[in-house]
């Protein structure tokens, strides 16, 4: 790297800005107005210093794209699903960077319908995402939902299954995501607040009619709460549902009554979590009603639905963790979590012979995926591990019988899953909690401190962050690194307590467990600060943020994929999208208590003149979750107060979102940059 490339600087603006009689002093708070040219203009300088101090990796860049695309089956396709009459199919062509949404009516064998070529629709678009899709319940019509900035808006459009045009009804500002009645006619869509972005409203609209004329069905008015509308699995009720953090509320209809009144299935009481299944003549309500943290399983009547008629089906325990359930006509399907595994639990409604499926592997990640039947006797599951490729298996219910539908294939050369060695271990935490790791490695490693080892983790929101496959992380893995996935309190790896002790004012034990992981790492010879890299993304670079200012000393390289770390502004900012709904996953600051104690882990506010490590922190210019100027801030005032003679580039997608580039490829060309930046650390060139 040539090292007389001239850095960005980003020009000084003091802003004082004052809350709680403290003053905190922003010198960059100016970077906050994209339609600012000098702020346009310092991040395209950012992206050409980056582009200049990285031209030597260029090629690398190039082959680990290619080398990583190689692994992937260009020519792909989804297990189908029946879903009222239709198999579901979604597909890629070789060379094509979106999918194909098709059916086939009755039989596989079938002639194959279009729905949507998202290759051509995505054509003269630099960002393209096609979502929402529903259909009518006479498989006539399909809403889908087009964003083609990145920032989450969508436009909802309806087409005809018959003769493929297009309907004018052309509803703007939308969230995507729709649901029709059982007249054909009636459309039930969520819209956003202009500003912040919140759901916060349910509209209906008719079909061929102008969506000024939309009917305004329900207004969330709560800016803790957000909004969705969708159909249950029975198809007998569409059901609106608020969420905020902590509470939840749902309201039904029936499917046949477009036009009716949506009641209240059980109206909100703050801290009570409900959500709700309909099967014959009564819903099951997943609940942590009652104190039941880990949550429990209750029923009641369709007529009687307030909680005072919810009877137990399941029991509240306190070292498993009820996540889902899915219902059949013959079986009761309960998706568990315990010691930090999924577990799947088939309960016959006979009431007799239930039982688990068996997962023999020490680390991995199981999950219920498309059941859309009830009249069946096959589950379908998917199952994958950090070396074993994800499959999505048929399971029979009742001769418990599998059949693996599909199996991700890693194409290139000879991948054999037995060349890795998967491993979970256990770190002790400051405070004596046990805080697992999940890691895998290729076969003849040494702890001998030399390994170059990247250490992934989120932990907010109750995210847990289950081990799964990667062929583009073969990449890193066959040069030596060790991947670890650090279960942070922040997650619900290990039950809702885990999550409850790593948010508000327990925050700081994600960021100290993911410390304490990594001196362990270190400590078994697995790796050195030499050679340990940080990595996070969002609410992960959060993370990212805060460790950086507290422990520097124990990483060689961090990746912080659009971080959020100036917490304090963001969160006092309620015109920013998402702010008030985090209020319980945070604090609100506008309360003394968790001003303070944000303000004391705030990455932004805490940046000092210290040593950092080596650092590549990627953001999209229209992000909506987390806004690109907040990592811009951080570089501008990382640049200023570090003292050592690191690498720190700022590389923003000008045309992306939270989500990063759209197409299926396009996003390797980012993942190729992370690779190149972590490897040319550890002095490997190709």
């Amino acid at each position: 790297m040539s090292k007389n490339i001239q850095t960005p600087v980003a020009k000084i603006i003091p802003k004082t800005l004052e809350k709680h009689n403290k003053k905190r002093l922003d010198n960059y708070f100016w970077l906050n107005d994209r339609e600012n040219p000098e702020v346009i203009d310092y991040l395209n300088q950012e992206n050409v210093y980056y582009e200049a101090m990285t031209a030597d990796t260029n090629i690398f860049q190039k082959e680990l794209y290619e080398e990583m695309k190689a692994r992937i089956k260009e020519d792909d396709q989804s297990v189908p699903y029946l879903y009222n009459g239709y198999y579901y199919i979604t597909r890629f062509e070789t060379g094509k960077g979106y999918p194909i949404y098709s059916r086939k009516k009755g039989s596989l064998t079938a002639t194959e319908e279009i729905l949507f070529n998202c290759n051509e629709l995505a054509e003269g678009h630099s960002y393209f995402q096609l979502g929402g899709l529903s259909v009518s319940a006479d498989n006539k019509l399909v809403s889908f939902g087009l964003d083609t900035v990145g920032r989450r808006i969508y436009t909802i459009q309806i087409k005809n299954l018959e003769t493929g045009e297009l309907f004018a009804d052309k509803i703007e500002n939308a969230s995507g995501s729709s649901v029709w009645a059982d007249d054909n006619q009636t459309l039930f869509y969520t819209k956003q607040d202009e500003v912040t972005l919140r759901s916060d409203k349910v509209f209906k609209h008719k079909l061929d009619t102008n969506s000024n004329a939309d009917v305004l069905v329900f207004h969330e008015k709560d800016d803790t709460f957000d909004v969705s509308v969708g159909k249950e699995k029975s198809r007998k009720y569409i059901v609106i549902g608020s969420g905020s953090t902590l509470t939840t509320e749902y309201r039904i209809l029936n499917s046949d009554t477009p036009d009716g009144k949506f009641a209240i299935f059980q109206k909100r009481v703050r801290g009570l979590e409900y959500s709700i299944s309909h099967f014959g003549d009564s819903f099951y309500i997943l609940t942590n009603k009652d104190k039941a943290t880990n949550f429990k399983l209750m029923k009641t009547p369709e007529s009687a639905t307030s909680k005072e008629n919810w009877k137990e089906v399941i029991p509240h325990r306190e070292d498993v963790l009820l996540e889902d359930i899915e219902i059949f006509s013959n079986y009761l399907v309960v998706e568990e979590r315990s010691n930090g595994l999924n577990h799947i639990r088939i309960m016959p409604w006979s009431g007799e012979g239930e039982y688990y499926l068996p997962f023999g592997s020490e680390t991995y990640s199981a999950g219920t995926t498309t059941n859309v039947d009830f009249d069946t006797d096959i589950l379908r599951y998917s199952y994958q591990s950090l070396a074993t490729p994800a499959s999505v298996i048929d399971f029979n219910m009742k001769t418990r019988e599998k059949e693996i539908k599909k199996e991700q294939q890693v194409l290139g050369e000879k991948f054999d899953k037995n060349n890795y060695v998967e491993e979970r271990v256990w770190a002790t935490a400051t405070d004596g909690t046990k805080v697992p790791i999940s890691m895998v490695y290729k076969k003849g490693m040494k702890k001998d401190g030399n390994n170059p080892l990247l250490l992934y983790a989120y932990g907010s929101y109750g995210v847990t962050m289950d081990p799964y496959f990667s062929s583009t992380r073969l990449s890193i893995l066959d040069r030596g690194f060790v991947f670890a996935i650090a279960h942070i309190r922040g997650g619900e790896d290990l039950g809702r307590q885990w999550y409850e002790d790593g948010k508000l004012l327990k925050k700081k034990n994600t960021f100290t467990d993911y410390i304490d992981c990594s001196k362990f790492l270190i400590e078994q010879k697995y790796t050195s600060p030499k050679h340990l890299y940080a990595e996070g993304g969002s609410a992960g670079g959060l993370l990212m943020g805060a460790v950086i200012n507290m422990a520097p000393e124990l990483y060689n390289g961090v990746i912080a994929q659009v971080p959020f770390v100036d917490v304090m502004s963001t969160m006092l900012d309620d015109t920013i999208p998402l702010t008030t709904g985090e209020y319980d996953e945070w604090g609100n600051p506008n309360v003394k208590k968790y001003y303070d104690y944000m303000m004391s882990y705030s990455p932004y506010d805490n940046i000092k003149a210290q040593s950092y490590p080596n650092m590549y922190v990627s953001t999209g210019l229209h992000d909506s979750q987390v806004q690109y100027w907040e990592p811009a801030k951080w570089v501008a005032k990382l640049r200023t107060h570090k003292t050592s003679d690191t690498v720190l580039y700022l590389n923003t997608n000008m045309d992306a979102g939270h989500g990063g580039a759209s197409g299926r490829f396009e996003a390797l060309k980012e993942l190729a940059k992370e690779f190149a930046f972590l490897l040319d650390l550890e002095g490997i060139k190709k």
